[in-house]
Parts: structure tokens; C-alpha cells; sequence
């Protein structure tokens, strides 16, 4: 299939200017296939040649102006269009389209608990043209009417109102203008739960074997879409601009959410069925502001190229929290963001595949897709957030007003969004951007505090980078009351950098912090003295966000080979009982066992680490026996059932269906026990069995799929291997199985159980992505991947494919940034 270029979409976006869609879904036809009708009414500026996509199973008839098209022409994705003449036209299309399983296009699913059938579309990018003909491209808006045919019993939701004309019949209210990949249709027969705020129509919907857990939290998932709503009614000049606003927890879903206008899409983890902790409550919401937030930036003011992606994610990630922490209980989002987000957007930023926040080289649409990372999301919104700091709140609005007056409902690129921000402020906002959105790279701030020769000290900062940079420099004391284990702020100072002066510090404070507030994006050091209170007395730092940022200083430190990987274990033993913060326990956690047992240390050492990691969650479980903290207890409960070396605790608290004081095993807390089991050979195919018939959900599904995976015997890797890498297409996972199978396959605790396994990847993982595409490409690259497998023959393997065996677009960025960090892991190593 063809990939659509920057250059033809501009020499298209030229040449046409498309009116309205007609849109006509028949969802009756079959299992495999489903029918679509398309007309297209557009006007041609000049005389010329051109082309619409599709994606057809089969394309039966196609028409323009009533001559008959010749199917046949059809090459790819691509039907040519020859002759058009200057003027109007009318195109009608009649075609047979696939179902997906791997979330892309319209996506097909059947509930095991229940047998009811779903299907949703997720048309990102140019997933449109796998459910109807579009010229698809973002600046190419139009007016969309779009009817659904559906089985009795179901109902469809759509971007605008829908009406249900009987027979199954469902029309949809008329969009405004909107890009093609901002289409969303959702049918099945949804659960839904309906409000009204403020004169507009609010909807929940999700799979009926979830209804009672969508009703239990329906309260709170309304209370943060009002709440947000009325935030940005408060922020943004432009009203809400479409008819109604539902919120659809659909099954399968690749991304975290879709911004569809009027019909946000969100994955149906988000329904809760299992005990979650506050931090992941946030993190829903966080997700329900950011998509709301590409209301406006995104769907009303659309980019006009897949360059300016950040445009609108960083937006939105910004938004999102910040709109969070403004309007909702959630007043501490910046701490998650600091710890979970940031780290992403610093990881990625570090690796081969890096590019700026506003890459210049988006050539084409498959090069497009790679960009949808840490850069885009967290680094973006981490310059957006310096950006306020610089420019001030209020001038930073004004701007975004501005942006949105001009260009409502048409399109946009990054000098458009510069010059609205320019017209609000004196400040030299071109210039800015040069330096924070055409750059890659992290910078690094050192400090170097000089004695004087009255007792005081100075402060210069080191600076390795490009970018001009306001901070918070935290100066704190030890507390006396306490013997010194915590520390008080005593001034929070703000600095330029470059600074050209050293700042005058007073008397040497014990902790001298870089970044405190986390205002920035950089990567920060300590001067020794400081590093010292660190190690002592981390835990007694008064605020989350600034543990936040010492936290991610030693996981910088860690990764750069500047602190070794048992010191960040000590560390985390000495420091996490005592940390109140959920989101700060669960990041350090997971790195501490993903990254430092799994990866940067050896074998040899990893049991040890194991055991550190094991005996600070039994703390931590101690610690709240009280019952005073369920998130924390929860937390440590997960993390210990992860790390456990030995059975006997993990399987007994399975046999009783407790842990002992709480929390009782629920669905995610029995799967993610048995499949730890599986790893340690403690379990079999017939427990596995035993409880798929207990929680035959989904959810049961995938579970029991990682735990055949995980066992340690050759016969269930080898099923394993064939259900992921098999060339059947009547027996391919969907993207969920396949990722939870992948999820289960590699074990450090079974590295030569699975040694063939290894060079085999690389050969089959090029196979698998040419054939299923870049969903199942990404996830072939992320959660199958050998991680486990540190060692210098993986890395020339790997690189190997790279040079000689012409991955596809997503597979190749997935293989880079897994094989970059996998050469740090061994330069950790070897540090």
C-alpha cells in the first residue's frame, strides 16, 4: 500500500476543496466483512489529475459525475481520479471492507462473557480508508452524514447525535467541518448511562459484561468531564464546538484514547473490575482532560501536516494535567507527570530514533507514525509548561485564543501557532521555539557551589545544552527538631540559565536542588554535599514533587552510568517505607525491577536484588496494616506477587484468596499471582484452565494467554511461539492476545529455556510486522522483543536485522529504540 506524501498532499490540497461526505456503514453483512457506501462532493480548482484512497476487501462500483469507473484501476490503496475538470464533482464508491483485530480501522470484537459482539473504528493517521473512500489527508476538512446499518439490539454512536429510523437504522447528525481521521463510529449494544450539563447531552458507554463497574463509577467519571468542561470554558474563548459529548470505553483499543470529536474512544481498562489505587484514578481522568482538551486544539483547529502532531498531543498533555490539577480533587498531577511521563519523553529523547519536539522531516505518513512518543507527548508539554513560566499564564491564554479565532474549524501549522503566541507578547516568542522545538537532546544542569571567605557560598550552573532554561534552585537545612532526617526548604531561588554571575547562596544549605518544582526539562546532578543528604535523608523532603525531581535525578544517574545500580536499590530500601506518595512508590518500584534487577544488573546479582526488592514490600505492607492507605498496600502487594523469588507466600495467598489483612484477591491481583507461578514452575496448564473458567472475560482470556506463555516447558513455548509468529491468518491473534502472550514469553528466570528462541525473533518479527501491519509491528517491536537477553550477540543480531532484513517503518523504530536501550543495559553493566 501506498503512503501518502507531504508533497501530494499539498499538490492535493491545491487542487481540491471537498464538501460533504455521504457516508452509508452496512455492519449486517458477516463476520469478516462489512459494506460501504461512500459519495464524495468536492470541487476541482483546476484541471488535473488526482486520486482517493481506499482500502477494499472489494471495491464493486465506482462513479464520477455518473461515468463509470473501472475498478480494476484500483492500485492499492490508491484509485486514480483522470481528467477531472475545473468545477464540481460528485464521487460514489461501493465497496466490501475487512473487520480489523489489531485496532486499526473498524475493529471487531466478541465478548467471551457474554458472546455480544462490538465494533468501533479508530481511524488515525490513514486507518480511514480501511472502513470508507476519503481523500485523506488532516487540511482537507468536510461536512460528514454518515448512516449505519446495524444488527437489532444494538445501538450506534457516531461524532454527532444519533437517531434510530427503525430496522436498524441509525443517522447520524451532520458534523461540522472535521478531518477524515476524526470520523468515529461505535456499535454494538453498548451499556450507557446519559446526563446533560449545560444544555449538552453527556454519554458513558461500554461492553454490557461491564455495566455494573461503568454504574459504580459513573458518578466520578461525570464529575471530571463537568468539572474540566467548565475549566476550559473558563480558559478558552471558543465554546465547546459539537452537539453532544460521549466518552466510549471500547474493547481492544491500542492507544490510551482517541480524540474523535464529540465521540471520545477510550481503552476499556479504564473500567475498573479489579481494585485500582487513587494515582490510576488520576491517570484516567488525566486522560479524559487531554482528550477533551483536543476539542479545541485538534478538532477544531486542525494541523495541516503530521509534522505538528505535537500540536496538538503536547497540548493536550499540558492541558490535561494542569486543567487537573486546577479543576478536580487530583491537585498533585505534575508529580505523576514528573515521575511516569517525563521519564518516558527523557528516555526516548536520548535514543538514535530522537527528533525535534517539531520535527521538519515528515515526509510521509509512515514516517509520521514514529513520532507518536515521549517527544511528542512529555517533552512537548514539558516545553509548553517552561513555556508558561517564561511567557506567564495570562499572555500564554491570549495567545491560544487568538490561535483559535483564527483558524476555527480550518487548519494550522507551528509558524501559525508561533505568531498567535508572538501577537500577545513582547517577548521574542520565534526565537524560543528555535531553541526548545527544532532541538533534540536533553540538556544537563550541573551545579558548582563555591565557598567564600565569610562562611557563604555561590552558586554557577553548569550548563551542557543549547536551550535557555527558568528554574526554582531549592536550598534546604536539616530540621533539628528531627535529628536532621528531614529537611526544610529554606529559599527557593529562580535563575536564568545561561547565567553569567554566580547567585549568592548564603550559608552552604545541606541539599541544593536543581529544577526544584520541575519547571523544566533537563537532566540534573548533584554537587557532592548535596548527594550526600539525598542518600540520607530523600524520604524527608516536604514535597512530592520535589522528591519527584531528586527521584528522576538518580534514575538519570543510574542510566548514564554515574551511580550504580545497587546504590539506587539502597536507596529506594532505605527511602520508599517512608514515602507517602503513590505515584512516587509505584515509579521507583517498577524502574527498580523492570530496569535495575531485570536489566542492569547481572544474573548473578539479580537474586540479591530480588530479595531487597521483596523485603521492601513486605515493609510496606506492614506499614499499612491499618488499613489506613489501601493504594499503598495495593501497591506493594503487586510489586511483591511480581519479584517473588520463592512460591510458597504468592501461592498460599492464591489457595486462600487473600492476602493475609487484605487486600482479597480480585481478578487482576489471581491472574497476575498465577501468572508469577507460571514463571517460577509452580503452576500448570490446568490451573490456568481451572481459572479461565473462573474469569472467562477478556480480560480472563489474556491472562491465561500470558500465563501459557510463561511456562516453563518446551511444548508451551512453542504454542506460544506459533500463536504470535504463525502464518495462518484465520488463526492470528488479536492485538490484545498477541501482546499478552509476548508479555508472558520471556522470563530472565527462563533465559535458556528460551536461547533459541532469540536469534529466530528477528527473522519472524520481520515476517509477522510486513504482514499484520504497524499496529501489530509496534507491538512485535515493544512486548516481544528479547529484553531479557543482555548480551552482546542479541545486540548484533539485532542490529544485523536492522542493516540487512528492510523492516517495515514500525517495526524498524520499535527494533532501534530496544536495541539502543539495550546497549545501555550493557554499558550499566560494564560502568
Amino acid at each position: 500500500m501506498s503512503v501518502l506524501t507531504r508533497d501530494e498532499a499539498q499538490t492535493r490540497a491545491k487542487l481540491l476543496d471537498v464538501h460533504r461526505y455521504t457516508i452509508d456503514l452496512d455492519l449486517t453483512t458477516g463476520d469478516e466483512t462489512f459494506d460501504s457506501r461512500t459519495v464524495i462532493r468536492f470541487t476541482a480548482r483546476t484541471d488535473a489529475d488526482t486520486f482517493v484512497e481506499l482500502k477494499p476487501a472489494q471495491l464493486r462500483t465506482a462513479t464520477l459525475d455518473g461515468q463509470p469507473l473501472d475498478p480494476e484501476t484500483l492500485d492499492g490503496n490508491r484509485l486514480p481520479l483522470k481528467n477531472l475538470t475545473a468545477g464540481e464533482h460528485e464521487l460514489h464508491l461501493d465497496a466490501s471492507m475487512r473487520y480489523s483485530r489489531t485496532g486499526e480501522g473498524m475493529h471487531r470484537f466478541t465478548d467471551p462473557t457474554d458472546g455480544e459482539t462490538y465494533a468501533y473504528t479508530q481511524l488515525f493517521m490513514d486507518d480511514v480508508q480501511r472502513v470508507f473512500a476519503a481523500f485523506d489527508q488532516p487540511d482537507l476538512k468536510a461536512v460528514f452524514d454518515l448512516t449505519v446499518t446495524a444488527p437489532e439490539g444494538w445501538s450506534v454512536l457516531a461524532n454527532g447525535i444519533t437517531d434510530h429510523l427503525g430496522e436498524g437504522r441509525w443517522q447520524a447528525a451532520t458534523t461540522p467541518l472535521i478531518s477524515t481521521y476524526l470520523v468515529a463510529v461505535a456499535a454494538g449494544p453498548w451499556h450507557s448511562v446519559h446526563t446533560e450539563h449545560r444544555d449538552l447531552p453527556f454519554g458513558l458507554h461500554c461492553r454490557r459484561s461491564l455495566a455494573p463497574y461503568l454504574d459504580a463509577d459513573a458518578e466520578e467519571l461525570f464529575e471530571i468531564t463537568k468539572q474540566c468542561y467548565d475549566r476550559y470554558h473558563e480558559k478558552f474563548e471558543e465554546p465547546y464546538p459539537f452537539d453532544s459529548y460521549d466518552q466510549a470505553f471500547v474493547p481492544e483499543f491500542n492507544a490510551g484514547a482517541m480524540e474523535n470529536p464529540g465521540l471520545v474512544t477510550f481503552r476499556d481498562e479504564f473500567v475498573y473490575r479489579s481494585a485500582v489505587t487513587d494515582t490510576e484514578r488520576q491517570t484516567r481522568a488525566m486522560v479524559i482532560a487531554h482528550e477533551m482538551a483536543h476539542m479545541w486544539f485538534g478538532d477544531l483547529v486542525t494541523l495541516r501536516w503530521w509534522d505538528d502532531i505535537w500540536l496538538n498531543e503536547s497540548f493536550a498533555e499540558y492541558m490535561g494535567y494542569q486543567t487537573l490539577t486546577e479543576a478536580t480533587r487530583f491537585t498533585d498531577t505534575w508529580t505523576e507527570f514528573g515521575v511516569v511521563r517525563k521519564a518516558w519523553g527523557y528516555d526516548a529523547d536520548q535514543r538514535p530514533s530522537t527528533h525535534p519536539v517539531a520535527p521538519e522531516n515528515v515526509n510521509d505518513t509512515a514516517s509520521a507514525l514514529l513520532n507518536f512518543d515521549g517527544i511528542s507527548y512529555a517533552k512537548g508539554a514539558s516545553a509548553l509548561r517552561q513555556l508558561v513560566v517564561w511567557l506567564g499564564e495570562k499572555d500564554f491564554l491570549a495567545g491560544i485564543n487568538t490561535h483559535f479565532a483564527r483558524h476555527k474549524f480550518a487548519n494550522a501549522a507551528l509558524a501559525d501557532f508561533i505568531d498567535s503566541l508572538a501577537s500577545a507578547t513582547e517577548r521574542d516568542v520565534h526565537a524560543w521555539a528555535d531553541a526548545w522545538l527544532r532541538t533534540t537532546g536533553v540538556d544537563t544542569l550541573t551545579p558548582v557551589v563555591t565557598p567564600g571567605d565569610d562562611g557563604t557560598c555561590a552558586l554557577t550552573v553548569e550548563h551542557t545544552g543549547s536551550r535557555p532554561h527558568r528554574i526554582a534552585v531549592g536550598l534546604y537545612d536539616p530540621d533539628v527538631a528531627d535529628e536532621g532526617r528531614h529537611l526544610i526548604l529554606r529559599d527557593r531561588l529562580d535563575l536564568d540559565i545561561p547565567h553569567t554571575t554566580p547567585e549568592p547562596l548564603g550559608k552552604r544549605p545541606a541539599l541544593l536542588l536543581l529544577n526544584d518544582g520541575d519547571l523544566t526539562y533537563a537532566k540534573i546532578r548533584f554537587d557532592p554535599e548535596s548527594f550526600d543528604a539525598v542518600r540520607t535523608s530523600l524520604s524527608g523532603l516536604p514535597d512530592p514533587l520535589t522528591r519527584a525531581v531528586v527521584w528522576n535525578a538518580l534514575r538519570d544517574a543510574v542510566r548514564d552510568g554515574h551511580l550504580p545500580p545497587t546504590a539506587y536499590l539502597d536507596t529506594a530500601r532505605a527511602h520508599l517505607p517512608h514515602e507517602t506518595d503513590l505515584a512516587l512508590v509505584q515509579g521507583v518500584l517498577a524502574f527498580a525491577a523492570t530496569k535495575v534487577a531485570d536489566r542492569y544488573l547481572t544474573p548473578e546479582q539479580r537474586p540479591a536484588a530480588l530479595t531487597t526488592l521483596t523485603s521492601l514490600c513486605r515493609d510496606l505492607i506492614r506499614r499499612t496494616e491499618d488499613g489506613d492507605n489501601p493504594g499503598l498496600r495495593l501497591i506493594a502487594v503487586r510489586h511483591l506477587i511480581d519479584v517473588a523469588a520463592h512460591p510458597d507466600t504468592i501461592a498460599a495467598w492464591l489457595a486462600d484468596g487473600t492476602v493475609p489483612g487484605g487486600p482479597e484477591l480480585d481478578p487482576e491481583l489471581r491472574w497476575r499471582v498465577l501468572a508469577r507461578l507460571a514463571v517460577l514452575g509452580a503452576t500448570d496448564e490446568q490451573a490456568v484452565a481451572a481459572e479461565l473458567d473462573r474469569d472467562p472475560s477478556a480480560t480472563g482470556q489474556e491472562g491465561a494467554a500470558r500465563c501459557r506463555a510463561a511456562l516453563p516447558d518446551a511444548e508451551a513455548k512453542a504454542k506460544a511461539w506459533q500463536a504470535m509468529f504463525g502464518t495462518d491468518e484465520h488463526t492470528d491473534l488479536s492485538n490484545y492476545l498477541f501482546n499478552a502472550t509476548a508479555r508472558g514469553f520471556w522470563q530472565p528466570e527462563q533465559a535458556d529455556l528460551v536461547r533459541q528462541y532469540v536469534p529466530r525473533y528477528y527473522e519472524d518479527a520481520v515476517a509477522v510486522a510486513a504482514r499484520r501491519g504497524p499496529a501489530i509491528a509496534t507491538a512485535v517491536g515493544r512486548w516481544a522483543f528479547p529484553a531479557h537477553a543482555v548480551d552482546a550477540e542479541n545486540l548484533h543480531l539485532g542490529q544485523e536485522c536492522l542493516d540487512t532484513a528492510d523492516p517495515i517503518p514500525a517495526l524498524r523504530r520499535s527494533l532501534t529504540d530496544e536495541l539502543d536501550d539495550l546497549a545501555r543495559a550493557l554499558r550499566v553493566r560494564q560502568a
